[in-house]
């Protein structure tokens, strides 16, 4: 999916998803231009081959073999935003918190400001000083967020986008590429706690839905 595995052991078994944060998938790959339909119905079928495969689910077993999909939200491109990215080049680095007593150096990248379901709304984006260090991650940045449906229809710690610095200040926001911190599927995870400043005050429905564990 994402930033699968970039390393297991690089992150203590940090989150993963879609080698989203903490998790890794090839370099390059994170969320692109493309928000057809079809892009998103791409990411969705690698995300559900990442949990299908043995060597990148986070699934514990008796999850797994029968595992079938995510659940997700309808597919819906007004989730899809434009958003100026305004950088903090003078942040210091601060230790994020995980579920885990395991701490994630991240700073502050910049704050993006845009505009949805009618509201205007910013969120902070992260970069982390280990992972920044590694070959095809030097781009990368995290964005973890809580919204109005954490702890009835989504997890209720919030979910993760991953995103690519841009060339310029626009950078595109897609919230079907949300997912879920790999701790909500297996506990031996070690995943960033969404920071209070990430709340919306919106229900973001787009994305991953709430893990509900299938077992025969």
């Amino acid at each position: 999916m994402k930033y699968f595995f970039l390393t297991m052991s690089f992150l203590m078994l940090s989150c993963k998803a879609d080698k989203k944060y903490h998790q890794v998938q090839e370099p390059g790959a994170f969320q692109g231009s493309d928000t057809s339909l079809q892009a998103i119905a791409t990411f969705q079928k690698k995300l559900n081959a990442e949990f299908k495969n043995p060597e990148t689910s986070p699934l514990p077993d008796r999850y797994r073999k029968n595992f079938e999909t995510l659940h997700f939200f309808e597919a819906d491109t007004s989730y899809t935003v434009q958003a100026t990215l305004v950088r903090t080049p003078n942040t210091i680095p601060f230790e994020m918190p995980t579920t885990t007593n395991r701490k994630s150096k991240e700073r502050v990248y910049g704050v993006l400001h845009f505009y949805l379901k009618g509201g205007e709304h910013q969120l902070e984006v992260y970069q982390n000083e280990e992972l920044m260090q590694q070959e095809g991650y030097e781009d990368y940045l995290f964005l973890p967020f809580t919204d109005d449906t954490n702890g009835t229809e989504t997890y209720g710690g919030g979910r993760y986008i991953d995103l690519e610095i841009p060339t310029g200040d626009s950078l595109l926001l897609d919230f079907n590429r949300a997912y879920n911190p790999y701790c909500v599927y297996n506990k031996k995870y070690s995943c960033p706690i969404v920071p209070a400043v990430n709340a919306l005050n919106v229900a973001v429905r787009a994305g991953v839905k709430d893990f509900k564990p299938l077992e025969k």
